[in-house]
């Protein structure tokens, strides 16, 4: 029981991670309309900057640790978030109302340049954090088995949770929601009412750009490193985690990609932990045919 009750637990902090990663992608594919592994590499970059500006001020400027990861985390934010914007404005924008072909393309060599310049600036060398806040707080004890998160898992599973519940109170209680809302529905409809689709196209990509970069930040915190190929894994992942809950509403992508957490962590625990991704990534194909099938029938 104690077990069971600890894998629930290290669900908690991925499945805030899923969730809020899902939440950003949906905001952005409901004005693209389009697949976009874009989304996974802007969240591998975030982290891979956050990395290399954390040590240069640690070891270059001998800043305390606190300090250069305030340094990593601002320079995560500028860089991350302006390539978003940049990708944006420049490639997604004028490539949405082409072939869905052009975007799968378009992503991929983004993704590319995303991964091999994090590389380069490296210099190949995977560069990892000292931990830090990871004192545990107990939530169950069975004698000597207790059941534990670190400071850190509850920060950022608090934080992610907060992205969500901010993003959702903006996409349902304000202006820019309502006409969020209304492009995605009918982009032609709402420029026909005086609405710029352009602009809440690139507010909404540079929304998700920033939920993709906190994430990254964040995740990088608490893993203490980022791979260089993790944009691909991630792209490809949140692309389909997302379609758990369904990409018209985000709260509902954020709400399966959740549940999608918990699945993989208890397969983890409880199966061979090689064939995890391979029943993951099969579990998600399998739902979004279903999910497919469903809307051709309605």
């Amino acid at each position: 029981m104690a077990y069971l009750l600890q894998q629930l637990a290290n669900a908690v902090p991925l499945a805030a991670l899923y969730a809020a990663l899902a939440f950003g992608y949906a905001v952005a594919f409901g004005v693209t309309k389009r697949a976009d592994i874009t989304y996974g590499a802007i969240f591998a970059f975030a982290g891979q900057i956050l990395l290399l500006f954390t040590e240069l001020a640690y070891v270059r400027f001998w800043l305390v640790l606190p300090a250069a990861l305030a340094v990593g985390a601002c320079a995560s934010i500028v860089y991350s978030l302006g390539a978003g914007l940049w990708i944006g404005r420049l490639i997604m924008l004028p490539l949405v109302s082409k072939s869905p072909n052009t975007v799968i393309v378009a992503a991929l060599g983004i993704m590319i340049v995303l991964m091999e310049t994090a590389r380069l600036a490296a210099n190949t060398r995977a560069i990892w954090l000292p931990p830090f806040l990871n004192d545990t707080v107990v939530f169950w004890s069975d004698g000597p088995f207790k059941v534990t998160l670190t400071h850190i898992q509850l920060i950022d599973t608090a934080l992610m949770c907060a992205i969500v519940a901010v993003g959702t109170l903006i996409l349902r209680r304000t202006a820019w929601g309502r006409i969020w809302r209304a492009v995605t529905d009918d982009p032609l409809a709402a420029e026909l009412c005086g609405t710029s689709a352009d602009r809440v196209f690139l507010v909404a990509y540079a929304a998700a750009a920033l939920v993709a970069t906190i994430c990254g930040i964040l995740a990088t915190f608490y893993y203490g490193s980022m791979d260089f190929g993790a944009g691909l894994m991630f792209g490809l992942k949140v692309l389909l985690i997302a379609a758990v809950g369904g990409y018209s509403d985000p709260l509902r992508s954020a709400g399966g990609a959740a549940g999608l957490a918990v699945v993989e962590t208890l397969w983890g625990a409880y199966g061979p932990f090689v064939w995890r991704d391979l029943v993951v990534f099969s579990l998600l194909v399998l739902l979004l045919v279903m999910s497919r099938r469903e809307r051709v029938v309605l």
